[in-house]
């Protein structure tokens, strides 16, 4: 179950996880695009700790006040997309105390239809949303006494492994579209270090 106080307890680890990945996230993004994917989020990461004393005791006010540091740390991409993200879940939340499996499932199901209409990027495209998939499927499918994070995680995790070999199909990275084959998507890596740091 994730409820507003695991949330809470969970986002100074989230924030202290992407910034370490902030260099590793920076040198992926350099291999295809602007290099600013781990300074982004090391923004939002920033901007969001310092929110932390403020914060709702409300899953939907918690996701909230994230998208609205979020949209003030950069108007990058992938930015846009986290914030996106936040206010999404935001939505779903509302008047919801306690999220389980299937309810988190449902939430990224959103999150992806969302962030697909929003960026133009469609499953397949070897891409963050990829990787959200992957979280919403495992999730929907793992059994009760599961631990959410592992599961997250694990699918995180495959899903990098199985685009590994296949080009990016949107983005700047489209446009080297072979030289992609055999690297990994700088965002499907964020996911998974966001993800591991929970």
């Amino acid at each position: 179950m994730l409820d507003a106080a695991t949330l809470s307890a969970a986002l100074p680890r989230w924030c202290a996880g992407v910034r370490a990945a902030a260099p590793e996230l920076n040198e992926l993004d350099g291999r295809l695009g602007d290099a600013d994917l781990g300074a982004t989020l090391d923004k939002c990461a920033t901007l969001i700790e310092e929110a932390l004393p403020e914060m709702p005791d409300t899953l939907e006010g918690i996701f909230k006040r994230c998208a609205q540091a979020s949209a003030r740390a950069s108007g990058s991409s992938f930015g846009t997309l986290l914030t996106v993200a936040l206010m999404t879940s935001a939505k779903r939340c509302a008047g919801v105390t306690l999220l389980d499996h299937p309810q988190l499932a449902a939430l990224l199901a959103e999150v992806v239809t969302t962030l697909s209409a929003r960026g133009g990027a469609n499953l397949g495209d070897k891409t963050v949303l990829d990787g959200l998939h992957a979280i919403h499927t495992a999730l929907a499918a793992s059994p009760e006494g599961a631990e959410a994070r592992r599961v997250a995680s694990d699918a995180a995790r495959t899903a990098l492994d199985a685009f590994r070999d296949k080009p990016n199909r949107i983005g700047r990275a489209r446009m080297f579209a072979d030289k992609t084959i055999g690297m990994d998507d700088p965002g499907m890596v964020a996911l998974l270090r966001m993800v591991d740091a929970l």
